[in-house]
């Protein structure tokens, strides 16, 4: 399925997007890796078996004026995009009651508004094909609240109401939609979170550091992707809890209230 496609990958220097792009790679597609740290991305493509077929694309969610001509910019290389994987983001470690506006703001923009502005850069040319793959990074945080998550948990809501959306709208034009909803995986999600001053966490959590290892993690989603599943809960018995909460939610409630934040 990705043989000779174009994946374009964010959040791609680090966690499930550094793995997301070897196991593209060795399935045979040709990757745009993009994040901030081009340093970071550099060391991606060169841990590739043949670099020179991926293209480094520096990206920053939170400034969507340049995702248009970034688009054209792919497009211009390799004639087209099969695949657009929205992984980059953002966590949270705060309370609401503590957590002021601004930081807020900061995680929907880039959860959110970085998230939709980029696949609706690469909307138009996936409509030219009459076909086309857009893969979202959710959160079991999308499909329930949880402690310390507020923002978090709320820009990724907001992606399921987005993309369920768009996966209606865009079926009748060959354009796929698949909702991913990873739980507790082993990277550097919490020490890159957020905390109520806007500066980053800075601890590796227990959840992460006992999570599905983000090699497994990735195996599951292009799989599902594979199967065209709309919508794939990866991740150990956390992912229970989505199915607890829709038929039995006075247990889930129990339970959840019970959980360790961090």
């Amino acid at each position: 399925m990705y043989s000779n496609k174009i994946a374009w990958v964010t959040g791609a220097s680090s966690g499930i997007g550094v793995e997301m792009v070897k196991q593209l790679e060795l399935s045979g597609a040709k990757v745009v890796l993009s994040s901030r740290d081009v340093a970071k991305l550099e060391r991606v493509r060169e841990s590739l078996v043949k670099p020179e077929n991926h293209l480094i694309l520096p990206l920053d969610l939170e400034d969507s004026t340049k995702f248009e001509a970034l688009a054209a910019q792919v497009v211009h290389k390799f004639g087209r995009i099969d695949f657009l994987f929205n992984n980059g983001g953002v966590s949270q470690r705060s309370e609401a009651g503590s957590t002021p506006l601004e930081v807020d703001r900061k995680i929907m923009e880039v959860n959110y508004f970085g998230n939709i502005a980029l696949t609706k850069a690469v909307l138009p040319y996936m409509r030219k094909q009459q076909s086309g793959h857009v893969v979202v990074i959710s959160s079991i945080a999308g499909k329930f609240g949880f402690f310390l998550r507020s923002a978090y948990s709320a820009s990724k809501h907001a992606l399921h109401g987005f993309y369920e959306s768009l996966m209606l709208e865009e079926e009748c034009k060959g354009i796929r939609v698949t909702i991913a909803c990873p739980g507790k995986i082993n990277t550097l999600i919490s020490v890159n979170a957020l905390n109520e001053k806007g500066a980053t966490h800075g601890k590796m959590d227990h959840n992460q550091e006992t999570g599905m290892p983000p090699e497994q993690c990735v195996s599951i989603l292009l799989n599902g992707v594979r199967k065209n599943k709309k919508e794939i809960l990866i991740g150990n018995k956390e992912v229970k809890a989505v199915t607890l909460k829709r038929f039995l939610p006075k247990i889930f409630w129990k339970i959840i209230r019970k959980q360790p934040a961090t």
